[in-house]
């Protein structure tokens, strides 16, 4: 079939443009290679002075969150963006409103800011180390982040595995599985996911053995929150005429959590309210016993000894 040429240069030329179209939508929208970088970045922090009284800096690191392209120099992004107006003072006066305004344009984010695991996955640590850091205080313990990987976003409050690692590099190198509560999305205003159970791990040591606690099960609580706390006393019991002595099991209970009164966001970000700009500084409270009972008995010495046990807790400033 003999079809005309300026028909066919027509087609090449759709052609060509709807490839260009797609090809920038799809490279665009394929996020598989940043969702896959989840990466460990450098993040060093001051922990004080050595015995020599040389300051100590360690890379705990932390875990990106977000990777793409390197950020282009500033002297070239300053040109693009200057191409975008028709004159000098124009880019001018748009730079200084961006600089007086309150928030930033609802636009979405660029391609280099796109989540790197995806919308119900977040980019935690998957592995920690425990380094014991010698300073003039005394020795003092720094977890560090060794591994990062993507983790989804669980809607239950439970107990999930946390690996740390105690005295790394050396004969007594030791891996524990210690736990932590799950980051729940969608738990009510106030509640959070915290351990309520702990157990203990031992770990030795070239001078004594190390007790670890580790979390052994986690409930959705308020921030300031009981948890229980047991402990055992000797009670004489008289049971026809006889003395029996006999161990006595107490719930004395603690109060754990942080409390913070109201929303101290100041500032949300309008394309997404979820990110906060502005913190309004922590009010000094803390998590105190509220409501207590008495568990009277008698002990060895033939003495009534009163225990008291904590039955609720609350914020307190």
């Amino acid at each position: 079939m003999d079809v005309p040429r300026p028909f066919l240069l027509l087609l090449c030329a759709l052609h060509l443009t709807l490839t260009g179209v797609l090809s920038k939508h799809i490279d665009h929208r394929n996020l598989f290679t940043q969702r896959l970088c989840c990466k460990r970045q450098s993040h060093f922090v001051y922990i004080g002075q050595d015995i020599s009284g040389s300051p100590v800096s360690v890379d705990v690191g932390m875990c990106r969150s977000h990777c793409g392209e390197a950020s282009r120099p500033s002297h070239e992004a300053g040109q693009q963006e200057y191409s975008k107006h028709s004159s000098m003072l124009e880019f001018l006066r748009s730079k200084k409103m961006r600089t007086r305004g309150p928030a930033a344009p609802e636009s979405p984010e660029p391609l280099n800011h796109l989540p790197s695991c995806g919308m119900n996955q977040v980019c935690e640590p998957t592995g920690m180390r425990v380094d014991r850091v010698l300073l003039l205080e005394g020795p003092q313990e720094v977890e560090v982040i060794e591994e990062c990987h993507c983790e989804i976003k669980l809607t239950q409050c439970i107990r999930v595995p946390a690996l740390k690692t105690y005295y790394s590099e050396t004969p007594y190198e030791t891996v524990i599985d210690v736990g932590r509560c799950s980051r729940s999305k969608g738990s009510p205003e106030g509640f959070s996911c915290v351990p309520t159970t702990f157990e203990s791990a031992l770990v030795e040591t070239p001078n004594k053995v190390d007790l670890i606690q580790t979390v052994a099960a986690c409930e959705l609580k308020e921030s300031c929150y009981r948890v229980p706390y047991v402990e055992y006393y000797y009670e004489i019991v008289n049971a026809d005429g006889v003395k029996d002595e006999r161990l006595k099991e107490i719930d004395v209970g603690r109060c754990l959590g942080g409390c913070t009164t109201g929303n101290r966001c100041l500032l949300r970000s309008r394309s997404d309210p979820a990110i906060c700009h502005l913190w309004a500084e922590r009010q000094s409270s803390s998590c105190v016993p509220q409501g207590y009972e008495s568990h009277n008995f008698l002990n060895q010495h033939g003495q009534i000894r009163t225990i008291l046990s904590i039955t609720s807790c609350l914020c307190q400033n």
